[in-house]
């Protein structure tokens, strides 16, 4: 445990260290995040946390690399004879394959096919090093029949996976604390796996791979948190949503169908179902937001204002309100599924149903309406158009034209980067 905490730390210090480095570099080259009739923000944002993300994931799996502890992640032994595993080396390439991608979107604004199209190699990509589902669980276990079917099935969970992430990030710090919660509980479930399986060996990289992926949540955080001086951007949700698929398409390898039993089931597929994570409000707002979009007869890409985030400010919640709530509901579900495994279903159904109500006073109840209790810097924000909002930074007035709405503009010279955001 303690070899996996160090990796998750040196995750989160990289990421913490390398994100003011990524703020930099996108008042360079004009990748801000500019304020649209949807959007929460007050005022322009740089949007390039994502590469700060990477660098913490990749000095992290390289360091694993190194470990004696953590070889058997990186050298598979084959009938006696040792032989390089390129799963974790996969996963960081195709993560770095989604990172450019996304950085060329939030500099230029690529079209969705472009974009779908980047999602599906680096998808490959990781499926070509071993990161393949295998099955499905659909009538217990069933395995997928040929290997075209295995690719074809692996590309869409992880496509899926990448898009639910970036159709969440909408909110100060919600995409980052929601998969570092979800990556937690799957952290944990799948450090038990492993002791359970390979007893002579604690070497797992489903396990490697969400310690390093919490720790660039957490590195990340400190800046993204309300008031955010930098998003994720595409960048980072991408590189998000596929690591956290990867692990989970990974851990299914680890799993025995005949060994397992009925209770320890659901826990095993919940990361892959939810999208790989154990988390449930990616997918369900993304769920939501295509079905909603198809009925009205727009494009499932067209955005609006209508994401779980958006329904959670109409309540009457400030913006760390909604966040910390959809935090309290993804921690309900994610370690609900989790404690399945230690604890029968009777058990667990009591107290996730004793959890969902905590979550629901405080979602409904008079929190919303009453109190200061965690509002936001500026309350009064929150009461004028996002259109007429400006910053309040009287040490650094901000100066310059507004980008237009939907796009995103380099700032301009006499722009100060440093001026309080929210």
């Amino acid at each position: 445990m303690r070899v996996y905490l160090l990796v998750m730390l040196v995750a989160a210090a990289v990421t913490f260290l390398t994100t003011p480095f990524a703020r930099w570099l996108a008042t360079r080259t004009g990748a801000i995040t500019a304020v649209r009739d949807r959007d929460v923000h007050t005022i322009p944002t740089p949007r390039l946390g994502g590469v700060a993300m990477l660098l913490g994931l990749t000095v992290a799996i390289v360091l694993a690399s190194q470990m004696p502890f953590l070889e058997g992640v990186f050298v598979s032994d084959v009938d006696g004879v040792p032989i390089a595993d390129t799963r974790a080396w996969g996963i960081v390439g195709a993560a770095a394959i989604v990172c450019v991608l996304g950085v060329a979107d939030d500099i230029w604004d690529l079209d969705w096919m472009t974009k779908l199209a980047g999602q599906v190699l680096a998808a490959g990509l990781m499926a070509s090093q071993g990161v393949v589902l295998f099955t499905l669980p659909v009538g217990g276990f069933q395995a997928l029949p040929s290997s075209r079917v295995q690719l074809a099935v692996t590309i869409l969970v992880v496509v899926v996976a990448m898009n639910a992430v970036n159709f969440v990030d909408g909110l100060d710090g919600l995409a980052a604390g929601l998969v570092a919660i979800g990556g937690t509980a799957f952290f944990l479930y799948s450090y038990a796996l492993t002791l359970r399986t390979t007893p002579d060996d604690y070497s797992s990289l489903a396990t490697l791979v969400v310690a390093a992926l919490v720790g660039v949540c957490v590195g990340f955080l400190p800046h993204n948190f309300n008031p955010a001086r930098i998003f994720m951007g595409d960048s980072g949700s991408m590189v998000l949503g596929l690591v956290i698929s990867g692990a989970a398409i990974v851990v299914t390898g680890n799993i025995d169908p005949g060994e397992t039993s009925g209770a320890e089931r659901l826990p095993a597929f919940i990361p892959l179902l939810l999208p790989l994570a154990v988390i449930l409000l990616p997918l369900l707002d993304m769920g939501m937001a295509v079905v909603r979009r198809l009925l009205a007869g727009k494009s499932p890409f067209h955005p609006d204002r209508m994401h779980l985030h958006h329904r959670m400010l109409a309540l009457g919640h400030s913006h760390r309100r909604a966040v910390l709530i959809l935090y309290v509901w993804t921690a309900v579900f994610a370690f609900g599924a989790v404690a399945l495994v230690r604890w029968d279903a009777r058990t667990v159904a009591i107290g996730l149903g004793i959890a969902s109500v905590v979550a629901l006073v405080l979602t409904l109840g008079p929190l919303r309406t009453r109190g200061r209790f965690l509002d936001d810097q500026d309350p009064r924000a929150a009461e004028l158009p996002v259109a007429t909002v400006t910053p309040a930074a009287p040490s650094a007035p901000t100066t310059g034209p507004v980008p237009a709405p939907g796009r995103a503009a380099r700032p301009h010279p006499s722009t100060p980067t440093s001026a309080k955001e929210s």
